[in-house]
């Protein structure tokens, strides 16, 4: 007897219809990765019910117990049992010829197969009262045998949906879960970013008998959205949060976005919402960098809650099963309304810093390990820098002499070697707002005293971001100046990396950077950025079309021109150890005022802390 199976002996292959239970739990194996992803399901299915009050139980993680009970709508005996049947969903109504549009999603979960795939691995019971309904019904699923429904007692109208034992009739996926710890904290991030993106519901999670956390109904508004950002992400951010209001084209994007004096060591404090959905997109990576790249160091993120409102057809919901990715129709449209936004509402802080900065300052200048007047050490993770914004006030330009001349910048008027100081004057404290220079310290740092306390200055850092900002300027004003390769350089990339570029050579002309398609997978250099001297091209054209494949955007070519840019304002600034006159000090002073972003210098570092004088006599017991 041959044991070649029909297929290999040349016979047709026999094509079976898979059985219910094997259905469901192939959906389970893409849509339940892990307790997280049930608890996601069920919390956005309370929330389509119009539930006012979510509460989350779990035990062991979530693998060996879940419960979701809320308050909403609630299912009558009927509805119990379409519920378990795949694709039978309440979120998509036909229109008038009967058809379904799949493009206008206008719920969470959408999709009919949740509960299904969950009682096909799991054993899920369901208790529910309709609204208005006298009576209430249970169903069981357990391994995919449906049980009921039957009367059972349950007070008021909802619905509490508990899973026991899950994947405990595929085990195998048991294998691939973590810790009771890990999975606990996923369960927890879930319902996080669900609470954050609907503060008008209460939520709670209870783990092992413990409640982790308990987030009260906010009223419908900013100032509710603000709390419950505050409540989830910490109370700092509440405090150091810049509000975030833009449209463009049918879009809307609100929310807030973190000072960029408060920042985190990992992006992992940057959250999209769109229509309603926690989602992860690549997209908001690079509007981000995009929008703070002038503010930041290269190793530090922006925090950030971001709520994007779309027409549902320009948006993809379904590219994912379990909804944790969507696929905008215009990418660049909603990237550009990002950056923009973020932006414009940078600008708009003017001098305000984070709070955090006083506090890091004054716990450091502690006499004990502990909190000083109220305040204690920033946290980890966070790191305190001073105000990133420009002033109302402008003043006279600083030009300190300074010994280490930087190499020629075509249209930028460097400090010269010698300095005319403005004449000495009185400088009244309550004039400026970074007030009147009283001394130097260790010929490095400038201590001026203000109307309100005072402000301790880093004059080398205050003057590179200076020089820096104007060669930006110099940079949008009259282009970058090209240097031609001798011999052309031929880059090789995959046809589509190739593409890429080609389509955006344009762009990168007017950065400095000329190049054309040569064949399908190639691109031939001829003239580079002046500024970059001898760069490795083929490094920086694949770098491009990395970031242009990540994100959308090419911005390894802009951070290497900033990047000299940086370094020659760094040597063309006024160095630590100089001493400066009362007049120069207080030029430098009002050049900071007048110039956009003073609050730290290019590479990330606070230019200079503010003290308020209530702090300082908290500080020595005097309040």
């Amino acid at each position: 007897m041959s044991n070649h199976s029909p297929a290999q002996a040349g016979a047709h292959p026999v094509i079976r219809r898979l059985p219910p239970e094997a259905v469901n739990r192939i959906a389970a194996g893409e849509v339940i990765e892990r307790p997280a992803s049930a608890i996601k399901e069920l919390v956005e299915n309370s929330l389509d019910a119009g539930a006012r009050k979510i509460d989350v139980e779990i035990r062991e993680g979530g693998k060996a117990g879940i419960v979701v009970a809320d308050d909403g709508c609630g299912m009558d005996e009927e509805n119990l049992l379409l519920a378990v049947e795949r694709h039978a969903t309440s979120k998509l109504a036909p229109s008038t010829d009967g058809d379904y549009d799949l493009t206008n999603i206008a719920t969470l979960g959408f999709r009919g197969e949740a509960l299904p795939s969950i009682g096909a691995v799991a054993r899920l019971d369901i208790s529910s009262r309709a609204a208005g309904a006298r009576d209430a019904y249970k169903l069981s699923v357990h391994g995919g045998a449906i049980a009921g429904p039957e009367p059972t007692a349950f007070g008021g109208s909802g619905t509490r949906i508990e899973v026991r034992d899950l994947f405990y009739a595929t085990p195998a996926r048991l294998k691939f879960l973590k810790s009771d710890q890990s999975e606990t904290g996923a369960v927890a991030d879930a319902v996080r970013r669900l609470a954050m993106a609907h503060p008008e519901t209460a939520f709670s999670l209870t783990s092992n008998g413990r409640k982790l956390f308990s987030f009260p109904a906010e009223e419908a508004g900013d100032a509710g959205r603000l709390r419950r950002l505050g409540a989830v992400m910490g109370r700092d951010f509440e405090e150091n949060a810049l509000g975030i209001e833009a449209q463009r084209e049918g879009a809307r994007l609100h929310g807030f976005a973190g000072l960029p004096t408060f920042n985190r060591g990992l992006p992992d404090k940057q959250f999209l919402f769109v229509n309603g959905r926690p989602v992860r997109d690549k997209l908001i990576v690079g509007a981000l960098r995009g929008a703070y790249q002038d503010f930041l160091a290269r190793d530090r993120h922006p925090v950030v809650a971001l709520f994007l409102e779309v027409e549902p057809e320009i948006v993809d919901v379904n590219v994912h099963p379990a909804k944790s990715e969507v696929r905008f129709r215009d990418a660049a449209l909603i990237r550009g309304l990002i950056v923009g936004a973020l932006r414009h509402a940078l600008a708009e802080a003017g001098h305000r810093a984070a709070t955090t900065t006083s506090a890091f300052a004054l716990g450091r200048m502690s006499p004990e390990s502990g909190s000083v007047g109220g305040y204690a050490p920033i946290r980890p993770g966070v790191r305190a820098f001073a105000p990133a914004n420009p002033f109302a006030r402008a003043g006279e330009p600083f030009e300190p002499a300074f010994e280490d001349r930087p190499r020629s910048f075509e249209g930028v008027d460097l400090p010269s070697a010698r300095a005319e100081a403005p004449p000495a004057a009185e400088t009244h404290t309550d004039e400026f707002p970074l007030g009147a220079a009283r001394a130097q310290i260790h010929e490095t740092y400038i201590v001026a005293q203000t109307a309100e306390g005072l402000v301790i200055v880093d004059q080398h850092a205050a003057h590179e971001r200076l020089v820096y900002e104007r060669m930006k300027a110099a940079l949008g004003g009259s282009g970058v100046a090209r240097q031609g390769l001798l011999i052309p350089e031929i880059v090789e990339l995959d046809p589509d990396e190739a593409e890429r570029i080609a389509i955006r050579a344009d762009e990168f002309a007017e950065l400095g950077l000329v190049l054309e398609r040569f064949g399908d997978g190639a691109i031939v250099v001829r003239e580079i950025p002046a500024l970059l001297g001898n760069p490795d091209v083929r490094a920086l054209v694949k770098k491009l079309a990395e970031d242009l494949g990540e994100i959308g955007e090419g911005l390894a070519l802009k951070d290497a021109l900033e990047e000299v840019c940086s370094s020659m304002a760094c040597h063309g600034s006024v160095r630590s150890g100089r001493r400066l006159s009362t007049e120069e000090m207080n030029a430098l002073l009002r050049q900071m005022e007048a110039t956009p972003h003073s609050g730290q210098c290019n590479h990330g570092r606070p230019t200079y802390v503010a003290l308020k004088l209530a702090d300082i006599e908290r500080l020595f017991g005097r309040r």
